[in-house]
């Protein structure tokens, strides 16, 4: 789904190249924010107290903090500062949601797990959209070819990370909505719940394609979907593989998609030279 950008613009022009290295990004924070959360504090051990999710939160928040900041007091657009951004949102956003809906809901408000990843997910939504319509009522646009001052791109960034926390609670939800399903002969729920967001964004790029409903709002759309396709991935990659995971490392998973990532932002930049 292309989109025109201004020349005042401190965003990328939103192009195949960029929705290829967004599933990258939000896969890496998927893997990323696993690795703190649940290998480095312990959440996925017999000592977990719950708490490791909030603590990885206000951990990963403080990079993402620094970095929208930067962001925005730059002259003009960096991909290398913006990916950045983006994969620290998303890797916060994983840490948020799994708070959220783990330690919250099910452990504090004593619901199961499945009802605590759809409590999130609505209240997430309902949060996104909140962030949007307030970003339109203040400005009278949400396009992101208008993110060029300070105050769109302050909307912009609460609302990515708003919208990464949200996809994450998504792709959890549906991963365990499919519980022991099987495709292809493999039992992973998180293939399939891959196959339906990969689907569902294909549609999307079709209603783009062949109708004439707000570009804008199918941007949202899609981006939003990448999180939980992104989520649904990065779980198959490291979970175990009697749950249907290939049980990879969560730090060498996290640095090979760094490393595509790299090579996504440098084969662009060939591209444009």
């Amino acid at each position: 789904m292309a989109h025109d950008s201004s020349a005042l613009t401190k965003v990328p022009a939103v192009t195949l190249g960029f929705w290829a290295i967004k599933v990258l990004a939000t896969t890496l924070g998927e893997t990323a924010g696993d690795a703190v959360s649940m290998s480095w504090l312990g959440e996925t051990t017999a000592s977990a107290t719950g708490w490791g999710y909030l603590i990885g939160t206000v951990i990963l928040t403080v990079p993402l903090v620094l970095l929208v900041l930067a962001q925005v007091r730059s002259a003009a657009y960096s991909p290398a500062l913006y990916w950045a951004t983006i994969i620290a949102s998303t890797t916060a956003g994983t840490t948020m949601a799994d708070f959220t809906t783990r330690s919250l809901f099910a452990r504090m408000l004593h619901l199961d797990q499945t009802a605590a990843y759809a409590m999130a997910a609505l209240l997430l939504l309902a949060m996104v959209l909140a962030s949007l319509w307030v970003w339109r009522r203040t400005l009278g646009t949400v396009s992101v070819a208008s993110v060029a001052s300070p105050r769109a791109e302050m909307f912009y960034w609460l609302t990515i990370t708003l919208s990464q926390t949200l996809g994450t609670a998504l792709g959890d939800w549906t991963a365990d909505s499919f519980g022991e399903a099987q495709v292809m002969g493999l039992e992973s729920a998180y293939v399939l719940g891959a196959l339906v967001f990969a689907g569902v964004l294909a549609g999307v790029a079709l209603l783009h394609r062949f109708t004439r409903i707000s570009p804008t709002a199918l941007f949202w759309a899609a981006f939003i979907l990448t999180r939980p396709l992104g989520a649904t991935v990065g779980d198959f990659l490291t979970k175990p593989l009697g749950h249907g995971g290939l049980d990879l490392a969560r730090p060498m998973a996290s640095l090979v998609l760094m490393g595509l990532i790299i090579a996504g932002l440098a084969l662009n930049r060939r591209r444009k030279a």
